[in-house]
C-alpha cells in the first residue's frame, strides 16, 4: 500500500484520504447510507456512481415521491442504501426506498421524542386500518384515527400529503402507529380555544347546521360547534327541531351562554325576534273571551296557542260544566280551534290560564232559575252510592237524593234497597248550590210527614197502639197515621210481674200514654205503666181516699160501676154497700190503704234505678 501510494500523485492521495475518511473502508459502507452521483436514466433505471469499483443501478419508481413525479437528471447528487459490494453482474446492489427508510426512521424518532407531528401519504388499506407513507417509512393508521368521527369513504383523503401524529414506534420490529384524529382534535381544540375567547353572550353569528336531534341542533360557526335547544328555536310551540331547521341551512343564531372550562355554547334564535309576551296583560284582560288553537293535550288539560309564541293552559276543571273525570282527549283534539275565557295572566311566569266551559251558559245556574226550592222533577237514576241515590236532570246534570230524604219511616239503608239503576223516580228539588256544583233532592217529600202532621199528640196524651212487633227489651208498636212508637219492658205494667213482652202478641192493641217526644230523630216513648198509675190517681181523686176509710177495691169498684153506667142497680145495693165500707175496721183500711200508695213508688224507684 505504501509503494502504491508513494507511485500516486500527492493530489490523488489526497483524495483517497478523504475518501477513506468520508466512506470508511469497504465493510463499514455495507449497511449504510451513502452519496452517489447519478450518471445516468436509461429504461426507468437510474445508474448512480457510489465510489465503488462498479455502479448501481436503481429503479425509477424508487424516486417517486408522494403524489410527486421525480425531477431527476445526470449529475446530481442522491443518496442510497448500499446493501452489497456487488453482485453477480458485478453491480453494486444500492436502494433508494431503504435509504429514504432509513433517513425517515431517524427523523421520525427526533419527531417522536419531541411529540412532534410528521407528514406521511394515506396509500392502501390494510385489515383493521390504513398504510401510511411517512417519508420512506410505512406506518399503520387504525380504522379509528382517521377522524373525530367515522367516515365511511376514506377515498377523498388517500393520496394527500396531511399530517400525522405518532403514538408508537418500534425499529425492531418497524412498527409505527400514527393517528390523523389526534391532529384533528388538537387543531379543533386549539381554535375552539380561540373562538371561544373571542365570543360573548348577545354576540349574533351565522352558522350551518350540522346535526339534528331530538332535543335541538349543532351549528358549526366555523371551526367550533354551539348547541341550539329546541326551546330557544322559536317563541311558538317547536315539537321537533326539524320543523325549524334542516341540515346545511344557514341560520343567524346569537350567543346565550358560554363556558369557556367545557368549551359548550349554547344558541338560540327567538331571541332574535320581538318577545310575544310583552304587554300579555294588556292584550289578554281577564273574562276577555278569545279563539285559539289546541297544540298539545295532556292528562291534566289543554295547550291552546293563543299567537304564535304565546300558549294558555286549559285546566281539565274548567273543561266542561258537566263531563267530570274525562280525559281532555274526548273534550277537544289537536289542532281544533276553540273559544276560551282568560282566567288569569301571568306575564313572569310566562302563564295564562284559560277556561273553556266558561264560554257556555252554566247548566247549573239554569236550573236554580227554572227550578226553584219545592219543584217536583221526574228523572232516571243514573247510580246508587252508598250515601244515595243520583238522578239525571235537564242540562246533563245529576242530582242526588241523600238516604235521610228517601222514606219518613223506613231506615235510608232499606229504603235505597227498593231502587234499581235505571229506574225512573219523581222527586222534589230541595236545595241548588251553583257555587259547590251540587243539587238537593228528595223523595219522601212529595208525601207529608206524618210526624209534623200528628199536631194532636203531645206529651202525656193518651193514644191507641196496635203491637207492631215484640222485641227482648220492649214492644214496638204503631198509633195514629202512619206513627210509630216504643214501650219499654219497664213501662209495660206497673207490677213486676207483668212487666213481659212475651204476654203481648202482634197485633194487640193496648192503651199507653206519651212520655216523651223526639222530633229529631222521630221517636215517640210511650208507657203503659205511666197510664196505670194515672188511672189509678184520678179514680182515687173522684172517688174517694183511703183516708175517708174506703178500700182502693171500693173505689176502683165505684168507678167501674159509674163507668158501665148500671142505672138498674138497687139503691139499696149501694146503701148497703156503703155501710160496710165505713164498717171495715179501722186496722183494714190502715192496712190495704197504704199497700195501695206505696207499691206505686217502690215501683217507679225500681225503674228509676234501672
Amino acid at each position: 500500500m505504501s509503494d502504491i501510494t508513494s507511485a500516486v500523485p500527492a493530489g490523488e492521495e489526497d483524495f483517497a484520504a478523504l475518501l477513506e475518511e468520508s466512506y470508511g473502508t469497504s465493510d463499514d459502507l455495507v449497511g449504510s447510507v451513502v452519496r452517489g452521483t447519478i450518471v445516468a436514466i436509461e429504461n426507468d433505471l437510474v445508474i448512480i456512481d457510489v465510489g465503488l469499483k462498479a455502479e448501481g443501478r436503481v429503479p425509477l419508481k424508487e424516486f417517486y415521491e408522494a403524489g410527486q413525479a421525480p425531477e431527476l437528471k445526470s449529475g446530481d447528487t442522491v443518496e442510497v442504501f448500499l446493501e452489497r459490494m456487488e453482485n453477480s453482474a458485478g453491480e453494486a446492489v444500492i436502494s433508494r426506498d431503504k435509504a429514504r427508510r432509513e433517513e425517515a426512521w431517524e427523523n421520525l424518532e427526533k419527531a417522536y421524542e419531541k411529540n412532534e407531528r410528521a407528514q406521511g401519504v394515506i396509500f392502501g388499506r390494510v385489515k383493521g386500518g390504513f398504510t401510511v407513507d411517512l417519508d420512506g417509512a410505512v406506518a399503520f393508521l387504525p380504522g379509528s384515527q382517521v377522524d373525530v368521527r367515522p367516515v365511511r369513504d376514506i377515498t377523498p383523503l388517500m393520496g394527500t400529503p396531511q399530517p400525522f401524529q405518532i403514538l408508537k414506534m418500534d425499529r425492531m420490529r418497524g412498527n409505527i402507529v400514527v393517528s390523523r384524529r389526534a391532529v384533528l382534535e388538537e387543531t379543533r381544540a386549539e381554535a375552539r380555544s380561540e373562538l371561544i375567547g373571542n365570543l360573548s353572550e348577545g354576540q349574533v353569528l351565522e352558522g350551518v347546521v350540522k346535526n339534528v336531534t331530538d332535543y335541538g341542533a349543532f351549528v358549526d360557526l366555523g371551526g367550533i360547534d354551539g348547541l341550539l335547544h329546541v326551546t330557544d328555536m322559536a317563541w311558538r310551540r317547536v315539537n321537533h327541531p326539524s320543523e325549524a331547521v334542516s341540515i346545511g341551512e344557514t341560520v343567524k343564531v346569537q350567543v346565550i351562554r358560554v363556558n369557556p372550562e367545557t368549551q359548550r355554547i349554547s344558541l338560540g334564535m327567538k331571541q332574535l325576534e320581538a318577545d310575544p309576551w310583552d304587554g300579555a296583560e294588556a292584550k289578554y284582560p281577564i273574562s276577555s273571551k278569545i279563539k285559539g288553537r289546541v297544540t298539545n293535550i295532556t292528562d291534566y288539560g289543554a295547550f291552546v296557542e293563543l299567537e304564535p309564541g304565546v300558549e294558555g293552559l286549559v285546566h281539565v276543571s274548567e273543561m266542561s260544566w258537566t263531563k267530570k273525570n274525562v280525559h281532555p282527549g274526548k273534550i277537544v283534539s289537536t289542532s281544533q280551534e276553540i273559544e276560551v275565557m282568560v282566567l288569569d295572566v301571568d306575564p313572569q311566569k310566562r302563564r295564562i290560564s284559560l277556561g273553556l266551559k266558561q264560554c257556555a251558559e252554566n247548566p247549573w245556574e239554569d236550573f236554580a232559575n227554572t227550578h226553584p226550592s219545592g219543584t217536583e222533577i221526574e228523572g232516571e237514576i243514573k247510580s246508587i252510592t252508598e250515601f244515595g241515590l243520583f238522578i239525571g236532570l235537564d242540562g246533563n246534570v245529576d242530582g242526588m237524593v241523600h238516604l235521610s230524604d228517601l222514606d219518613w219511616n223506613a231506615p235510608g239503608e232499606e229504603a235505597i234497597a227498593t231502587y234499581t239503576k235505571g229506574d225512573m223516580v219523581k222527586a222534589v228539588v230541595l236545595d241548588v248550590d251553583t257555587d259547590r256544583e251540587r243539587i238537593s233532592l228528595g223523595i219522601k217529600q212529595l208525601s207529608e210527614d206524618p210526624f209534623a202532621s200528628s199536631t194532636d199528640i203531645k206529651r202525656g196524651s193518651v193514644v191507641t197502639c196496635t203491637v207492631t212487633e215484640i222485641v227482648v227489651n220492649g214492644l214496638n208498636v204503631s198509633f195514629g197515621e202512619g206513627m210509630t212508637g216504643f214501650i219499654r219492658k219497664g213501662d209495660l205494667s206497673r207490677e213486676r210481674s207483668e212487666q213481659r213482652p212475651d204476654r203481648f202478641a202482634v197485633g194487640d192493641k193496648v192503651d199507653a200514654k206519651v212520655s216523651n217526644i223526639d222530633r229529631d230523630s222521630r221517636r215517640v216513648s210511650l208507657s203503659i205503666k205511666s197510664l196505670e198509675i194515672a188511672e189509678e190517681k184520678e179514680a182515687m181523686a173522684q172517688y174517694g181516699s183511703s183516708d175517708s176509710g174506703a178500700s182502693l177495691g171500693d173505689i176502683l169498684g165505684a168507678a167501674m160501676s159509674k163507668a158501665q153506667g148500671d142505672d138498674d142497680a138497687p139503691a139499696e145495693a149501694a146503701a148497703e154497700e156503703a155501710p160496710v165500707a165505713e164498717e171495715a175496721p179501722a186496722e183494714a183500711v190502715a192496712e190495704e190503704a197504704p199497700v195501695a200508695e206505696e207499691a206505686p213508688a217502690e215501683e217507679v224507684a225500681e225503674d228509676d234505678a234501672k
